[in-house]
């Protein structure tokens, strides 16, 4: 049973695992993002870290069952251990958000929308982005289509660009991240801004992994970053309207 949490702090639920250096990443950006004077002063997180999660992309090939049922257990599973917010950072699982984000309702914090956000403010007369992301990601339009409410549109890609980057997204899930895939991903993400792009979005988390803001041309707006901060965002205004209540 894990202990009841400070009421007057938040605590947050992450559905990880897919994969798992990428749930560790994300942890790590919490940190990073939140203003600590103090161990204390850090995020309470509740982190369910299974790969075992079905297969998105699989899924969405129609090779592999869905995993949205799967992701609304977690989420009710984690408020039920005291989550006030529940996110989720692996961005082609947004594709099957619904079930959980009927599940766990306003303590939801989207990664494709914070994402989006992000590269508007990174790149704010930005109007192409690259968009590095699984091929599922992109078939399934939900990250373009949150670009696209904030005037922003992508960049085509190539089917060998769709198949190299899913060729290195499953080698950091496979423990492979090191200079050789770093290298890849930095020439496959300069083929992008010499097709257009403006500002590339790292919308897999595995790819933040092998692909920095400085690591290109253009601004790199990484998707495990910019939940991080939203995560931070929320929980710090959760935490003051909980002070001001009282008495």
């Amino acid at each position: 049973m894990i202990p009841a949490a400070d009421p007057a702090r938040p605590t947050v639920g992450v559905i990880g695992g897919m994969g798992p250096a990428a749930t560790w990443a994300f942890a790590e950006a919490v940190l990073a993002a939140t203003p600590a004077a103090s161990e204390q002063d850090h995020l309470r997180l509740v982190v369910d870290a299974d790969p075992a999660i079905p297969d998105r992309n699989a899924a969405m090939a129609g090779d592999g069952p869905s995993p949205a049922p799967t992701l609304a257990a977690k989420g009710a599973a984690l408020l039920e251990a005291g989550a006030d917010l529940v996110c989720m950072p692996c961005v082609t699982a947004h594709a099957f958000a619904d079930e959980l984000r009927a599940a766990v309702g306003a303590a939801w914090v989207d990664a494709v929308e914070a994402s989006a956000d992000a590269v508007r403010a990174a790149a704010p007369d930005a109007r192409r982005v690259g968009l590095i992301a699984t091929t599922s990601t992109h078939r399934a339009g939900h990250v373009p289509a949150a670009l696209a409410r904030r005037g922003l549109a992508v960049v085509p890609a190539e089917a060998d660009e769709h198949a190299a980057w899913m060729d290195l997204i499953y080698a950091v899930k496979a423990g492979r991240h090191g200079e050789g895939e770093r290298a890849a991903a930095r020439a496959w993400a300069a083929r992008s801004v010499a097709a257009g792009a403006e500002v590339l979005l790292a919308a897999c988390t595995e790819v933040p992994l092998l692909l920095q803001d400085g690591d290109a041309d253009v601004p790199v707006v990484s998707a495990t970053e910019a939940l991080a901060a939203a995560v931070v965002a929320r929980a710090g205004a959760r935490a003051g309207a909980r002070n001001d209540a009282r008495p």
